[in-house]
């Protein structure tokens, strides 16, 4: 009989799983990164660096 209830419940779990059917599977759309560059921001960080590595060396 636990056999019997066993293959039951395993049957009803089966079919279950397949009660929608056939999908169409969604694209997601492609990420595309925008290339920002900055001659300013190259120049200006070295130069903050070297105004403070003065500053600390003058004291």
């Amino acid at each position: 009989m636990k056999k019997l209830a066993l293959a039951a419940v395993l049957s009803a779990a089966a079919t279950s799983s397949f009660a929608g059917g056939m999908v169409e599977p969604v694209m997601e759309p492609e990420v595309v990164k925008a290339q920002t560059s900055s001659s300013a921001g190259g120049i200006i960080i070295p130069l903050l660096l070297l105004v403070l590595v003065a500053a600390a060396a003058s004291n």
